[in-house]
């Protein structure tokens, strides 16, 4: 007989930048994985919605490239995985974030949580994932469901679930929330979004990111309809409302003494 070959685990990678400053603590090497299941109506990366047109990389190979880059990172910087959703590529995230932890690499998962489910086999590989994983950046991309499912076309019943359980195990978090002018700035919105985040025990950090349009050239190459035309950036003073309103500067643990 002969002896099986053993099976290679591949990912579907959309770029990689060797030099990141704010996607989690210090310099990361960034890992963006194709595929998305969300259709938010402000994403300026649709090039990554589809997984099959991403590049097929191994863990191996993406852990040796980022070695290479390992002196510039100080003492807390590391591998971010961002997307698209690294999440929906969950055995191969786990394969790479494994490795990462081999090399005493610190682990970082940039996720809207859009796969996140309790349920079955998946939930069971997702506990073996934050085993391996330091830090999330989770975004809260509306916290009304009706307009989460607006806005994204998904529900936002089993992303809040996904906060709830990182909170139960006391996984450090970075809240993300993108600030898009009659939509989700409105402040019953915000008010709500705050309440939310006095609940939750693990967050670090909560960040604004004020909506804007350069991703519109990239739909126009791909001919999709962009949805948010018209719609511009928010004020300076919207932004600091939304700051104020979030308690963002009590969100500081993540601050430490950079080496």
């Amino acid at each position: 007989m002969f002896p099986c070959k053993e099976v290679v685990l591949e990912g579907y990678i959309h770029s990689i930048e060797s030099f990141g400053s704010v996607d989690g603590p210090g310099v990361r090497f960034l890992i963006f994985f194709a595929g998305c299941p969300l259709r938010c109506k402000f994403c300026h990366n649709p090039d990554t919605w589809d997984m099959t047109k991403g590049e097929k990389r191994t863990a191996d190979s993406l852990i040796e490239e980022a070695l290479d880059c390992k002196s510039y990172w100080g003492k807390h910087g590391g591998i971010t995985v961002s997307g698209g959703e690294p999440l929906a590529q969950i055995d191969f995230l786990t394969e790479l974030l494994t490795k990462a932890k081999e090399q005493d690499i610190n682990t970082c998962i940039d996720t809207s949580g859009g796969p996140f489910t309790k349920e079955g086999p998946w939930f069971d590989k997702f506990r073996k994932l934050m085993d391996v994983t330091d830090l999330l950046l989770m975004d809260i991309k509306h916290i009304d469901d009706a307009e989460h499912l607006e806005l994204t076309g998904r529900h936002n019943g089993n992303i809040i679930e996904m906060f709830r359980y990182l909170d139960e195990i006391k996984k450090p978090i970075w809240i993300r929330h993108v600030l898009v002018p009659g939509i989700s700035d409105k402040d019953e919105y915000l008010e709500r979004t705050a309440e939310f985040i006095r609940t939750l025990h693990n967050v670090d950090r909560v960040e604004i990111l004020p909506y804007h349009t350069l991703g519109i050239p990239k739909y126009e190459k791909l001919g999709i309809d962009y949805p948010l035309r018209g719609v511009d950036s928010p004020s300076a003073e919207r932004v600091a409302n939304a700051k104020r309103i979030l308690g963002v500067e009590n969100y500081t643990g993540w601050k430490k003494e950079l080496e």
